[in-house]
């Protein structure tokens, strides 16, 4: 029933093309005999050019991975409170993008800042291609502003990262050792009912295994403070566990095909993907060269025409 679910998007997807431009080709008719105005047909022909494009971007999403849910881990940089706070604006501004596109959101661990922001969070996304659209945000974002915690008002420059890997769901099999699994539980701190800091309903799940990238021994660390329940919390944590282990999977198929893209910036600390200017009024994504002046839409999730670009450019690769 998914597959023909898939397909049934892509067939209607062309129908409603296909009508599109035969209503073009109408509305030109039409005008050459005045029967409509000339602005009647830019109308026609712009909604021609996004439902062509937006049946494009489909295409740009059509790995195995691109279709499953996300988890958005976001970390902030050097810098104190001013990278902290940075951290907690991304944080917004993808729960604000979630929001608006009707996936939803939980947030399974976060580290708040010394004074204000938060040094980390892992945010689970769940609907369909988040992940194809989020793993354009993955890399190194740039902030630079006149920091209000700055008593001199200096203007100064943040770092925060920005991790996504694919919420692999029941349909991708992953295999997990046992024995390679240990398991820490602790007091939940923060908002909550009688049983915050009573009860270890926290869980860090330790996973010891030989990461065939690297060809060498590695752990994979994860916290959950999702529910007040532990055993909810243990099978939450499981689930990222996979989440990490399939996109090891998928860099490893990566690696194996050698189709890199030269032009592409490597995810690595100081290659920033995206710079938010505060004062210039200006973002811009420095791998597509897209960028705009609202800056305060993007930091209300306004951020579609950077995935966008992104997708159509990096998109269709096998990288």
């Amino acid at each position: 029933m998914k597959k023909i679910r898939e397909l049934k998007k892509w067939v209607e997807g062309y129908k409603k093309v296909e009508a599109i431009c035969d209503e073009l080709q109408l509305a030109y008719d039409f005008f050459k005999e005045e029967a409509v105005t000339e602005a009647e047909v830019d109308s026609a022909y712009s909604e021609s050019i996004r439902m062509v494009e937006d049946l494009e971007l489909m295409n740009m999403l059509r790995k195995e991975e691109d279709k499953l849910g996300a988890v958005v881990k976001i970390v902030a940089g050097a810098g104190g409170t001013e990278a902290q706070d940075w951290g907690s604006m991304l944080m917004r501004m993808y729960l604000r993008w979630c929001e608006a596109k009707g996936y939803k959101t939980e947030i399974a661990h976060i580290l708040d800042g010394d004074e204000a922001g938060i040094k980390s969070v892992t945010i689970k996304v769940e609907g369909d291609f988040a992940y194809g659209y989020l793993k354009s945000e993955n890399g190194v974002h740039r902030l630079v502003r006149v920091s209000p915690f700055n008593a001199q008002g200096k203007r100064m420059t943040s770092f925060t990262s920005v991790f996504v890997v694919p919420l692999v769901d029941d349909t991708i099999e992953i295999e997990i050792n046992p024995a390679g699994i240990s398991w820490d539980t602790f007091r939940s701190s923060g908002a909550g009912g009688q049983n915050v800091n009573k009860v270890e309903s926290g869980v860090r799940l330790h996973y010891k295994f030989h990461n065939v990238l690297t060809d060498q021994d590695d752990e994979i660390v994860i916290e959950n403070t999702e529910t007040r329940d532990q055993p909810k919390n243990k099978e939450n944590a499981l689930r990222l566990l996979r989440s990490q282990l399939y996109e090891i999977e998928l860099e490893k198929r990566r690696a194996e095909t050698a189709k890199i893209e030269a032009g592409k910036k490597k995810i690595e600390w100081g290659s920033q993907i995206r710079s938010y200017v505060f004062d210039d009024r200006r973002v811009k994504d420095h791998r597509t060269d897209y960028q705009t002046s609202n800056v305060q839409a993007v930091m209300d999730g306004n951020i579609d025409e950077f995935i966008k670009a992104y997708l159509m450019e990096f998109g269709g690769s096998d990288n």
